[in-house]
């Protein structure tokens, strides 16, 4: 990826009229899957396209303020008025899908506190990685329903540990449920975005999540290409399923430039990132995807000494594809932010965060995952007026 010239924030007007090509589908007869334009998909009511920009969308929730993947994460994100809010999915020994960031979830619930499950305890390789704890494939959801969720990273987020023990995992149909019960309540629809989270991995253990997925949206009446809903995954292989399944937004999640995504890797595609964010890489997501889900690197590098460098041309060569950029993660803390917004000598303390998302915002992104909603609807409002 070569680095360019700064691209104007004025985007979405060109965005508007761009055609997605086979990104766009609706649902036909009996289900099966057709191929719309993406102009179809724009002008529709509800479209994506008519979110505010930037979008601000919830990480896991309210993360920097609640224990992360929580109704109470959720309900606070929306309270606050972020404009998504974002779940991640995995599957339980029997079938059903929770709202975890990884299926290991050691350092996310109270697990370890329970003698009756002791035993549960094992060393896995997911994705290449061997991780040991508790996953959520080896408990049934009654049994998932137990545990209590607690805070992640407690060292840097001590008052989210307040709250350790309040909630349960939420499954994904209760989060449907809350969004439906919400959206009726506000008058408007509570926008999700929803990542499959190592699908390869659990389709081999026949416990595919795709399909689940494609069954409860199609319930909850969101698996049109207007609907309230961004489904996103790191493997691409899980969107381009998910596009035979459903017309819902598809948003292709990109790591580092050196990083292959995993489906790549079991099927011996020698493709990583870097390939992926070529106009060539960027023209084949478009005929399954309407978006990219990039690390902020991938937008603007850090240098040597952790400040931000020039930005990327991946915007530009983006929204010429016809692809909406929603980049992760923005965080307040200072171990998060690029060093020249760091404030202080305390990892956990705040830095300057508003300079921080001003910086992304002005690449002309369409919108941003965050921690902090609150500060990233403030810092977003900033930048509109400006």
């Amino acid at each position: 990826m070569t680095q360019g010239a700064r691209t104007s924030p004025g985007r979405r007007s060109l965005l508007g009229a761009a055609v997605l090509g086979s990104a766009a589908l609706s649902l036909g007869a009996g289900g099966t899957a057709r191929a719309g334009t993406g102009a179809e998909a724009a002008s529709a009511p509800g479209s994506y396209r008519h979110l505010p920009v930037p979008t601000v969308i919830a990480h896991r929730g309210a993360s920097g303020n609640r224990p992360e993947h929580t109704l109470g994460s959720y309900q606070l994100a929306l309270d606050m008025g972020a404009h998504v809010v974002e779940q991640d999915l995995v599957p339980t020994k029997d079938g059903h899908l929770v709202c975890r960031h990884e299926n290991d979830i050691t350092g996310t619930t109270d697990v370890a506190d329970h003698p009756e499950f002791a035993s549960r305890r094992t060393t896995k390789s997911v994705d290449g990685t061997s991780l040991t704890g508790w996953f959520t494939e080896d408990f049934t959801l009654a049994e998932l329903r137990t545990l209590r969720a607690k805070e992640r990273i407690p060292a840097t987020r001590q008052e989210n540990t307040l709250y350790d023990g309040r909630w349960t995992i939420p499954t994904f149909e209760e989060v449907l449920r809350w969004a439906d019960r919400e959206g009726r309540r506000r008058g408007r629809p509570v926008w999700l975005h929803v990542e499959t989270k190592h699908p390869s991995y659990f389709r081999k253990l026949g416990l595919g999540l795709e399909e689940p997925l494609a069954k409860l949206l199609r319930r909850h009446g969101r698996h049109r290409a207007d609907s309230p809903v961004f489904l996103q995954s790191f493997e691409p292989s899980s969107m381009r399923r998910m596009a035979r399944l459903v017309s819902s937004p598809r948003v292709v999640l990109l790591s580092g430039a050196t990083s292959r995504p995993w489906d790549f890797t079991e099927a011996g595609d020698p493709r990583t990132v870097a390939d992926l964010v070529t106009p060539e890489g960027l023209a084949w997501m478009a005929t399954y995807a309407q978006g990219i889900g990039p690390t902020l690197d991938l937008i603007i590098p850090r240098d040597a000494g952790g400040k931000l460098g020039k930005p990327t041309t991946l915007v530009r060569d983006a929204h010429a594809k016809g692809l909406i950029l929603h980049p992760y993660t923005m965080r307040n803390e200072n171990t998060f932010l690029p060093a020249e917004f760091r404030r202080g000598t305390d990892p956990a303390a705040y830095g300057d965060a508003f300079g921080a998302f001003a910086a992304y915002f002005a690449t002309g992104i369409d919108g941003i995952f965050t921690d902090n909603p609150d500060t990233g609807l403030l810092a977003a409002a900033d930048f509109r007026d400006r």
